[in-house]
């Protein structure tokens, strides 16, 4: 199985989903957030604020550029967009599904946008970064899921009907 890859907004439950997907499939779940901060020590707002937005997405793509292998699900980044080469390495990789939420269901699940780690420039609100990342997201996506009140064995299931994927899910 090549590898399965979730991208879309902070808070769409890109690792939530991940973590049942992988469970049910056995096999590895991959959380990008995780590997960059695991490698640099540090949580990713402090990566972040200590770095700047610029410099924390190339470290990001580099972070995206080191995965490898197959039989993967892996959680994205809400920023990996961004990263042209990191999108042509996942592409290159898997298939790649945007979890897509609405503005309004988006807001009611995301708190704290400045303690997460979220990368968005200063002065800019929920809904630039949702405007401005949406068509990016649609345009890397191999398969768009609705998120849209939707529980994530729901999501789960759904994306395994996509992989023909059986195992009790």
């Amino acid at each position: 199985m090549d590898n399965i890859i979730l991208i879309g907004m902070p808070a769409a439950g890109k690792s939530t989903i991940g973590k049942i997907l992988a469970e049910k499939m056995d096999c590895t779940f991959l959380d990008t957030d995780h590997l960059i901060e695991n490698g640099e020590g540090k949580k990713l707002f402090d990566i972040i604020s200590g770095s700047g937005l610029k410099d924390f997405c190339k470290l990001e793509e580099r972070y995206v550029l080191s995965v490898t292998g197959k039989g993967k699900i892996i959680s994205t980044g809400g920023s990996v967009v961004y990263g042209k080469k990191a999108m042509a390495h996942l592409s290159s990789i898997g298939t790649i599904i945007f979890l897509s939420l609405n503005l309004s269901n988006l807001k009611s699940r995301l708190e704290n946008l400045e303690t997460r780690g979220v990368v968005i420039s200063e002065g800019k609100t929920i809904d630039d970064l949702f405007n401005e990342r949406t068509p990016l997201y649609d345009k890397y996506a191999d398969h768009i899921v609705d998120c849209n009140n939707k529980s994530p064995l729901s999501i789960t299931s759904e994306i395994s009907t996509l992989f023909k994927i059986r195992k009790n899910l």
